[in-house]
């Protein structure tokens, strides 16, 4: 017997980590396990591919690193590869350099929010 590991509870269990009154139901956890998935997509295999990271880094080379809309210098995670024409519309211009753009987060929020007309900005500004 051991006591439940939910904080400051104090029944006692047999086996498991919690006691009837603090498992999780497993609906809640199929929710959770489905918004975790949320940000994964069909084309994530490619953006996991060799190919893709060299398409990239020679993007990041061609542009010195700046941001081809506002002229910023980013680097690491803030460097976003945008592609013109999406992946969606024509899969065959996915590695097209030509296809490709160097920009900063809040510009390829703003490049990729032009056509639907919704743009969060302020979401980027720092406090």
């Amino acid at each position: 017997m051991k006591y439940c590991d939910f904080n400051g509870c104090g029944t006692k269990i047999d086996r498991g980590t919690y006691c009837e009154e603090h498992k999780r139901s497993r609906k809640s956890v199929m929710q959770k396990r489905k918004k975790r998935n949320i940000f994964h997509h069909n084309n994530k295999q490619f953006y996991n591919s060799k190919q893709w990271k060299d398409i990239r880094s020679f993007v990041y080379q061609r542009e010195s690193g700046c941001c081809q809309k506002c002229k910023r210098f980013v680097f690491g995670r803030q460097a976003h590869v945008h592609h013109v024409i999406p992946v969606k519309e024509d899969p065959t211009l996915r590695l097209e350099p030509n296809n490709l753009m160097l920009l900063c987060p809040k510009c390829h929020t703003e490049e990729e929010n032009k056509e639907k007309g919704k743009v969060f900005p302020s979401y980027f500004e720092k406090r």
